[in-house]
């Protein structure tokens, strides 16, 4: 569910875009020879990106001066950031692909999918990390499958190994309180389905117009210090929270946690 304006950029000025949105990210405002140097390109190149950028009113510009992004552009490169993730934690999480090269790919195919397909992206991912089926040891099993001249390996134990597995949930679950809690107690790269958002307004409507509804999955990235505020990823958006807020969402730990990568 795309909550962007409907602004016609080319593969080109979305990539200026982008880089932008990730050098402000890390500093207060974004230079020339900032984008220059991230894009590799030249620097008059990076001038007419930011005219054009300019004239649909996406960033702040004017010669020798600093580089922000106004509203609307903010909104825009998000969505293209949004895109760029799906993609590349679909090409690490499930095709098992090592990260640089997944990095490259999505930049290369972010600017022609459509959102309807993005979507579906998202839910694969959520439904392989939750299904018995599939997990990390399923994609794992793909790495192998695919660095082994595409050997398989014991099936009938590895299908006995799920059945166990399953059978070991569904104990847990009939003779154990489900493991809810409020968002604020998860650690960074853990998973969460969302079971309940508390009141009406705010962080709700928020999520809602991100189309998280309940059993939509959160991944806590990082929190800071003294805990406030936490960023999360929820369907390849990115949100930072105050604790207050992190503490209305009540949520139930996922069993499958993030592969760990050479």
């Amino acid at each position: 569910m795309s909550q962007t304006p409907e602004i016609q950029l080319s593969a080109s000025l979305e990539d200026y875009l982008e880089a932008i949105f990730r050098i402000v990210q890390e500093k207060p405002a974004a230079r020339a020879k900032d984008i220059s140097k991230r894009l590799e390109v030249g620097r008059s190149s990076v001038t007419g990106a930011l005219h054009a950028l300019a004239d649909r009113e996406l960033i702040n510009y004017s010669p020798y001066d600093l580089i922000t992004l106004t509203d609307k552009g903010k909104a825009v490169a998000a969505d293209v950031v949004r895109r760029h993730e799906v993609l590349r934690d679909f090409f690490v999480r499930v095709l098992a692909v090592d990260e640089p090269e997944a990095d490259s790919a999505a930049c290369k195919m972010e600017h022609a999918i459509p959102e309807v397909i993005l979507d579906r992206f998202i839910e694969f991912v959520d439904f392989v990390e939750r299904c018995p089926r599939g997990g990390t040891k399923w994609i794992k099993g793909f790495g192998y499958y695919c660095d082994n001249d595409k050997k398989t390996g014991n099936c009938e134990k590895c299908v006995g190994l799920v059945l166990e597995e399953v059978r070991s949930r569904k104990v847990t679950k009939a003779t154990e309180t489900q493991a809810m809690v409020t968002l604020v107690t998860l650690k960074p790269g853990e998973k969460a389905a969302i079971v309940k958002i508390s009141g009406k307004d705010g962080i709700r409507r928020r999520l809602l117009d991100m189309g998280a509804t309940t059993g939509t999955l959160v991944e806590v990235e990082r929190v800071a210090p003294l805990g406030d505020p936490i960023e999360i990823k929820i369907k390849g958006y990115h949100l930072t929270l105050r604790k207050e807020e992190a503490e209305r969402i009540t949520v139930e730990l996922s069993g499958e946690q993030p592969i760990e990568r050479a």
